[in-house]
């Protein structure tokens, strides 16, 4: 029978997991009460777990007590609701990279997140890869859960098949945050997880639908900044209603094509409009993205309306079904 007809296995971490974005005050800090709303927003619209730090945090742009700041923060709001984790390192320096984790394993949260472009570079083989995670797994805990994360910054370092075996039997890592944005590239790698504790959580919007058809962990991707729930529709109804999915899986990657307009501070823009919190400032783009990209606000009206049309569709579904 195809993998298509069957859920996904559970793991500890798996279905949808919004990488959280970073809100700012006017003065360039943390804005507290605005990321408390924002948690609330990701808990109510269908999350399974949060990303804590990561990319679309702007952690390259944070320092290491604003991380740990963060991470810690999220973990306290969150109250036990949902899995937090958060990437542990950036630095390029393995001594440094140490203390990284370990103030960031010291915050509670569920799972530290190792990223991978800073274990090996693109030209370094498995064993220079692997040296390295061992020289920094000693330095951890032993009963830490840890993930992976193919951040696509400063450069895409893509694990390497034999590598991802290591990691999955090694029983230590709980995730992969996969962005070979390739299904069969992610199917490849399902077949090599399986058995082990290791999830594939996809992180791209235009393979989505197809790669939790495929048995595909959850999903990861930026997008879940402005639709976590329609996501987690589809992982958990879709197959159930396959036509209305496939409908939905267009309008959600011609959505994604937004990224390009200024993320993260497009998804701030959002979030803006609904209240979550009033500043759209960032430290990674650090441009007026109505400027520079004509209409991005235009953009964002289709994409609301869009949303509106797939909820309301997904709620008469829901009705329909109920007993009368």
């Amino acid at each position: 029978m195809p993998s298509s007809t069957h859920q996904p296995t559970q793991h500890s971490m798996q279905g949808v997991f919004p990488v959280m974005i970073t809100p700012f005050t006017p003065e360039n800090g943390i804005d507290w009460d605005g990321y408390a709303r924002l948690i609330e927003w990701y808990i109510d619209h269908g999350s399974h777990g949060l990303f804590a730090v990561c990319q679309s945090s702007e952690m390259v742009y944070l320092s290491l007590k604003e991380r740990c700041d963060l991470a810690r923060f999220a973990v306290k709001q969150v109250a036990g609701r949902m899995p937090v984790v958060a990437s542990g390192h950036i630095a390029e320096d393995l001594a440094e990279q140490k203390r990284e984790l370990s103030a960031m394993a010291g915050t509670g949260v569920d799972a530290v997140v190792l990223v991978t472009n800073r274990l090996a570079d693109m030209q370094e083989d498995g064993h220079v890869f692997r040296a390295r995670m061992e020289g920094l797994l000693s330095a951890l805990p032993s009963d830490l859960m840890l993930g992976l994360y193919e951040c696509p910054a400063p450069y895409r370092r893509l694990l390497s098949d034999d590598e991802l075996r290591w990691c999955a039997e090694s029983g230590r890592f709980a995730f992969l945050k996969d962005v070979s944005c390739n299904l069969d590239h992610l199917k490849r790698r399902l077949s090599l997880v399986r058995g082990t504790p290791l999830a594939i959580n996809n992180a791209n919007a235009a393979i989505a639908w197809p790669a939790i058809q495929a048995g595909g962990h959850g999903f990861s991707g930026v997008m879940n900044n402005f639709h976590p729930d329609l996501y987690r529709w589809l992982i958990d109804h879709g197959r159930a209603h396959p036509d209305l999915a496939a409908d939905l899986d267009r309008f959600l990657v011609l959505s994604a094509m937004s990224e390009m307009l200024g993320y993260p501070k497009l998804a701030k823009h959002y979030h803006r409009r609904l209240g979550t919190f009033s500043g759209v400032s960032s430290r990674s783009v650090d441009y007026d993205i109505e400027a520079r990209h004509f209409a991005v606000e235009t953009v964002l009206d289709h994409i609301v309306e869009g949303m509106r049309v797939y909820r309301e569709k997904i709620g008469a579904l829901a009705g329909s079904a109920r007993p009368h």
